[in-house]
């Protein structure tokens, strides 16, 4: 055969999805293409000597793998019309045939989905001992141990706050899609102030109206808020004044005593002053985010940070005199030109700030980020660098006193790794922890917010999510606001 590997897809692309991410397991997405040909899908790998084709039949699907004589054959029987029920055994064929001339990139076996523990939980849920857990995570997701050991952790540290589900118990969470500049890695929905700052004080008050009426609903449905996360963006992005106005009508349509955690994301260092930290405390706000990402000097200007790390050092020694109960800092691996090194001055120096909260982020290079678009003009570091990286950050945080309580991870992930939050005992923030395992409803305002309706008993949750564009959620907003009533109907 020529040199290139096919993967053919005859009259189904079902797995398109899941076939693409379990090769990049395998394969740098830069390496191969999925293309379409003659209503076949391709899937095409430069300087490969097999070759795999995936044949789609009504009760089967037919793997060939092949040089220039068959290598292996075999066949997944399926319920007829019912494929998708059978999307692991799928990839772990795959996955076995790939592994016979591949070396997999990846400790998350067949895993390509954003929340693993949450598999623990509904395994804990079926009535599995821990050690039957381990098993099936080994053999039906092919996991490495020392994945399996995080995961079986931070569930056990969740259950405790997550578990008995209490349904009438709701998340609020707020989105202020503003910052004062766009890093490159950033994909979220956020907009740079100097271009469209102008819209920030009616999209207050839109976001006010939302809020509002979000709340009512919730009370309707015999519902109480029982945790607040404010993110963005930036909220500091507020002045002192508008943070007041926006707290406020929050505090008029609830009982805060009723709050169990009440977090903002003071993020940027930029943007934080004495005067919104006193107002963040005058409303009951006691969890806080000060996110450096790095503490190096050179990187926090290469990746469009308008401050030092002198200026993160002074808010958060200026935070502290708040008192606030918790504080989070964010680091990411994998920034363009740092070495380990680099990574473990940040770690030292953040811990030496004792924050309560320590969240380790790896570095993904998403689709709509300006370091995706200008991907030629960074140098990215290597996927083992920041291996090397995530493990030396866990050793200097579990040194200090901190442990694993939360993990999620993402697409286009440096090294197929995970991010991971790390807190002190009794530090846990209670809204990382609901979000990532899809129990409890969270009710999400602001443009590209998305709410999420649980049913827990049906393992099930229904997600309705607000226009991601500020000028659609300011020109839709009726549309916003009637999203919101489905709150009352469940």
């Amino acid at each position: 055969m020529n040199s290139k590997k096919l993967v053919v897809f005859q009259s189904d692309d079902v797995f398109q999805y899941e076939l693409e991410n379990l090769i990049e397991v395998f394969i740098v997405r830069s390496a191969f293409e999925l293309t379409m040909d003659n209503q076949k899908y391709r899937l095409i790998k430069e300087t490969a000597q097999y070759g795999l084709e995936i044949h789609f039949y009504e009760n089967r699907i037919d793997f060939r793998f092949f040089t220039d004589k068959v290598l292996d054959e075999r066949t997944l029987f399926v319920v007829a019309g019912a494929l998708k029920t059978h999307k692991n055994e799928f990839k772990k064929m795959v996955y076995d045939l790939l592994i016979k001339v591949e070396k997999p990139l990846s400790k998350w076996g067949i895993l390509i989905g954003i929340r693993p523990v949450k598999i623990v939980h509904e395994l804990i849920d079926e009535g599995h001992g821990l050690s039957d857990i381990r098993q099936i995570l080994k053999e039906s997701y092919y996991i490495q141990p020392d994945k399996i050991d995080l995961m079986m952790e931070i569930a056990e540290k969740e259950r405790a706050y997550l578990y008995p589900v209490n349904q009438k118990s709701v998340s609020l969470y707020l989105c202020i899609p503003f910052c004062p500049t766009r890093c490159v890695y950033c994909s979220f929905p956020s907009n740079d102030l100097k271009k469209k700052g102008k819209y920030l004080p009616l999209y207050l008050e839109r976001l006010i109206d939302e809020v509002q009426f979000a709340i009512d609903e919730i009370h309707k449905a015999g519902k109480y808020i029982d945790c607040i996360y404010v993110g963005g963006g930036t909220p500091t992005s507020l002045d002192a004044s508008q943070l007041h106005k926006l707290f406020d009508a929050i505090d008029s349509k609830l009982d805060r005593r009723l709050l169990k955690e009440y977090t903002v994301e003071a993020g940027r260092p930029d943007t934080i002053t004495a005067e919104k930290l006193s107002v963040m405390k005058a409303f009951g706000v006691d969890r806080i985010c000060i996110n450096p990402q790095t503490m190096n000097d050179e990187t926090l200007l290469q990746i469009g940070r308008n401050h030092g790390s002198e200026s993160i050092v002074e808010v958060m020694e200026l935070a502290k005199t708040y008192h606030f109960k918790s504080i989070n800092m964010d680091i990411i691996l994998g920034l363009p030109g740092e070495t380990i090194k680099d990574s473990a001055a940040s770690i030292d120096k953040i811990i030496a700030l004792d924050p309560e909260n320590i969240t380790i982020h790896t570095l993904s290079v998403k689709r709509a980020s300006r370091l995706k678009e200008d991907i030629e003009h960074f140098e990215l570091v290597h996927d083992k660098m920041v291996t090397d990286m995530l493990a030396d950050a866990e050793a200097r945080l579990r040194d200090s006193g901190l442990t694993p309580y939360y993990m999620y991870r993402q697409k286009k992930m440096i090294g197929h790794l995970e991010n991971v939050g790390y807190a002190k005992k009794g530090y846990e923030s209670l809204y990382n922890m609901r979000i990532m395992e899809e129990k409890h409803t969270i009710v999400a305002c602001g443009a590209g917010a998305v709410s999420k309706i649980c049913t827990p008993e049906e393992n099930r949750f229904e997600r309705i999510a607000n226009f991601k564009g500020l000028e659609d959620y300011l020109n839709r907003f009726d549309e916003v606001l009637e999203k919101k009533k489905i709150i009352n109907e469940n």
